[in-house]
């Protein structure tokens, strides 16, 4: 996400770019605690919220409003990753079934939804 808010689209694979422009942009809420988590320990200048607000504005970025608590279910059985940020987002484009734009090589490993 942070690749459509510097924007550097150059940087992402054709796949990435395709996804982007010719699908609705959902996000899990996931996604912005994680942003705001890597503001506070210095990873981005900005933070999290700055960024969602930005791309809704710019992109028509949502946050995907699918209900939590199955989301954690499905999280529970990603045991490939102790990152629980991971774990959650993959669980979510798994449950909602939608893409999950991502250059991790580790999460595409695992996340059959995951596309770079």
């Amino acid at each position: 996400m942070v690749w459509l808010y510097i924007p550097q689209l150059s940087s992402l694979s054709p796949a990435a770019q395709q996804h982007i422009e010719t699908s609705d942009l959902l996000i899990s809420p996931m996604v912005a605690l994680e942003l705001e988590y890597l503001h506070e320990i210095g990873r981005l200048t900005v933070r999290g919220n700055d960024v969602v607000q930005s791309l809704t504005a710019q992109l028509g970025l949502r946050v995907c409003d699918q209900p939590f608590p199955p989301i954690v279910d499905r999280a529970l059985a990603q045991t490939w990753t102790g990152d629980p940020f991971d774990r959650i987002i993959a669980a979510h484009a798994m449950y909602a079934d939608r893409p999950l734009v991502t250059r991790d090589d580790t999460i595409r490993a695992n996340c059959p939804v995951a596309v770079w």
